[in-house]
């Protein structure tokens, strides 16, 4: 018989533990913090070193230990300070792919009391271009492709570029990794507080140019412990303690530069001495080879990916029982993906969260038998953090009634780098805006309902993309769904679907319209249903692009 949840927050959090809480004060603001928690990320990242000859990086046939790995770092904080001159507060960029090498250069960097600045792998020269004028960086570590990208903007500005996997790759301002990154330097000394900067990550980017959000390294300590958190409180109220029967260890099947690959999952297996299986890139069915290979036992995605392990033919070939949670974040889970999950892996049980770049990705978080008993929620907050649920004017909204999601918590950014206004309007009074509408039910779960610009209003009535495309997914046929709105002259907005059937099955929008009409009221039934060939548009963050979306259907 297990516990209460608050019997559990208590018995793991309370006086003596090592998740003991205790207020802490920020900038004249109190927060609910870890009373133990280190007070950098050099510090943090030093007890990675405990783990020693664990394996902890496995990349192709490339396999690194915790000591190989920890000795690269050290190396490479050296090479930043005495070679590039690197000193607390300058930032230094990443733009590569999922390499060993992307691993090693968050360490070092943020290890010496530098900005770890994360470029997206996927963008064009320009969009290099301006985050690169934007953030400043003194060196960019880079892979052959972004360099490429990024060297007549590093030229202009004086960027120097550390080459990764590039050896090929020469002109003015290149170095190589090997050539000057020599194992066996000492980390240098540097002293890093809890408030000072850590990271840049920038936001998706939707709409304009995309927005730097700056961590301290308080936020980001904060967040993988309120990760860690949450496994004795869920062993505690499940009842559920046993030795887990295979060592920890994750796949990476998201990219470092988003805040999912680069917090939970690469902080987290440091810290928690789990193996780090990093794949060249996403592909299910080698997918499923790994997770049998290395024993793998959690699987943190976006809800596509687990999508398409379940959809693989091959998935009953690959023996996946050591899973023990798969899911992720990034998008709100259908919840007949939940319910495929639980009834398809062995041992594992669905886990996803909510979270943002702007919280370190720590946000509620739902697993096992509550994501079953309530499969479209996202699940309790963190013991961190603070949620109200508010109207437009900022006033709290009575339990149960729809408003915009607002997150108080140390894991959240300071604000978004050199935009004092955009920081102004996304943080008040230590309360991070998230632009989601939501609830609270009475248990203190948290129901995201939609993003606020994304919700359609027809004709004065609120409809929510997330719950159409809940219905549409519990159709067999429905692979991908998106629901967005398209302007129409009378009711102001009509609500329109775009779906990507699954490999082999047809499917006609009247016969989506019918399905989504028995379980939705009929106003919510999409009027406009395109049937697609192609994967829908995302971003790195496995979102959809729902305003491409709309504006390439609204133009048609």
């Amino acid at each position: 018989m297990g516990m209460t949840y608050d019997e559990a927050v208590a018995a793991v959090t309370g006086p003596g533990q090592m998740l003991e809480m205790a207020p802490v004060e920020v900038d004249g603001i109190t927060y609910r913090g870890f009373a133990n928690a280190p007070a950098s990320l050099r510090d943090l990242l030093s007890l990675a070193r405990a783990h020693g000859d664990k394996d902890f990086i496995v990349y192709e046939d490339e396999r690194l230990t915790f000591t190989d790995v920890m000795a690269r770092v050290d190396a490479l904080g050296a090479t930043l300070v005495e070679r590039y001159g690197v000193r607390k507060g300058d930032r230094v960029a990443i733009g590569m792919r999922n390499y060993p090498e992307w691993v090693v250069a968050f360490a070092a960097i943020v290890s010496v009391g530098a900005i770890s600045v994360s470029l997206n792998a996927w963008w064009s020269e320009d969009e290099l271009d301006y985050a690169l004028g934007d953030s400043e960086p003194v060196l960019l570590i880079a892979d052959r492709e972004r360099i490429e990208r990024a060297r007549a903007s590093c030229a202009k500005r004086g960027i120097r570029i550390l080459a990764v996997r590039a050896d090929d790759v020469t002109g003015e301002g290149v170095e190589h990794w090997d050539d000057v990154v020599q194992v066996g330097a000492a980390l240098p000394q540097v002293d890093i507080g809890p408030d000072d900067d850590a990271t840049i990550l920038y936001t998706s980017g939707t709409t304009g140019f995309p927005k730097g959000a700056v961590s301290t390294n308080r936020a980001v300590v904060t967040s993988i412990m309120g990760f860690a958190s949450r496994a004795p409180i869920e062993a505690l109220r499940t009842g559920e303690t046993a030795e887990a029967a295979n060592p920890p260890s994750v796949i990476l099947v998201v990219p470092l530069f988003h805040v999912t690959g680069s917090v939970p999952v690469m902080l987290g297996a440091f810290i928690g001495g789990a193996k780090l299986t990093i794949m060249y890139k996403w592909d299910p069915d080698r997918a499923l080879e790994l997770i049998e290979r290395e024993r793998v036992t959690t699987f943190v995605g976006v809800p596509t990916q687990s999508w398409d392990m379940l959809q693989s033919p091959r998935f009953q070939e690959f023996d996946t029982s050591t899973l023990q949670g798969i899911g992720g974040g990034g998008a709100p889970p259908p919840p007949e993906l939940i319910r495929q999950i639980d009834s398809s892996f062995k041992g594992g049980r669905p886990a996803f969260g909510y979270g943002m770049t702007e919280t370190n990705a720590l946000g509620p978080g739902i697993s096992g038998d509550d994501a079953i008993a309530k499969p479209t929620s996202a699940g309790r907050p963190p013991v961190t953090m603070e949620v109200e649920i508010r109207d437009p004017s900022g006033a709290p909204v009575p339990v149960g009634e729809r408003g915009e999601i607002w997150f108080k918590a140390l894991n959240n950014i300071r604000g978004y780098w050199r935009k004092p206004e955009e920081t102004a309007e996304t943080i008040v009074d230590g309360w991070l805006r998230t632009g989601d509408l939501g609830r609270l039910d009475e248990d203190g779960f948290v129901y995201v309902e939609d993003r606020i610009k994304d919700m359609v209003l027809r004709g004065g009535e609120n409809v929510y993309s997330a719950e159409v495309e809940a219905a549409l997914y519990e159709h067999p046929a429905v692979y991908e769904a998106a629901v967005f709105g398209l302007p129409h002259e009378r009711l102001g907005e009509e609500v329109a679907a775009a779906v990507y059937p699954r490999d082999g099955v047809s499917v006609t929008p009247e016969e989506l319209q019918t399905h989504v009409g028995k379980r939705l009221a009929a106003f919510k039934v999409p009027s406009t249903i395109v049937i697609v060939s192609e994967p829908l548009p995302r971003n790195a963050a496995g979102k959809f692009l729902k305003r491409q979306l709309r504006e390439s259907y609204a133009n048609a």
